[in-house]
């Protein structure tokens, strides 16, 4: 057993003399060697290599995300008011239904739901100007939610 060990002792020495002759060498040929022109340039293409690797897939994404319809697709917000320094009360289409919601910081609650005769004509809500026409409309709304409570 004593013998075992002694050789295991032997040849870890010997393999520890060794990766220290080749880290000792490995150290002298880097000392000498200096960053040429050339090494600058081979650095340079590299990352331009990668950063054009990284834009293309950025814009394949896009254009990717871009094609597939989702729920989203259906979806507008056809105009706001401000009721307050963080406060809004918001109109968003979706499909056929269009919503009254109230946007706070933190909170979103729908108010009304505006289906039928109550929905904005869809040449109001793609008027640029139609932010009259969405508080005229809300005012009625209001009006009219009022008068069913009481």
């Amino acid at each position: 057993m004593k013998i075992q060990s002694l050789i295991y002792a032997v040849l870890i020495g010997f393999t520890l003399q060794g990766l220290a002759a080749e880290n000792s060498q490995a150290a002298n040929h880097l000392k000498s060697r200096i960053i040429e022109p050339t090494d600058l340039l081979q650095w340079g293409v590299g990352m331009l290599v990668v950063l054009a690797m990284f834009f293309a897939c950025v814009w394949t994404m896009r254009k990717l995300t871009a094609l597939t319809p989702g729920p989203a697709a259906k979806m507008r917000v056809l105009g706001g008011v401000s009721v307050g320094i963080r406060e809004r009360i918001v109109l968003v289409e979706i499909g056929k239904k269009q919503l009254v919601v109230g946007v706070a910081p933190g909170r979103i609650e729908t108010l009304l739901v505006l289906e039928g005769d109550d929905c904005l004509s869809q040449q109001q809500s793609r008027d640029p100007d139609g932010g009259g026409a969405f508080a005229q409309k809300l005012m009625q709304a209001m009006k009219g939610v009022g008068r069913s409570d009481a």
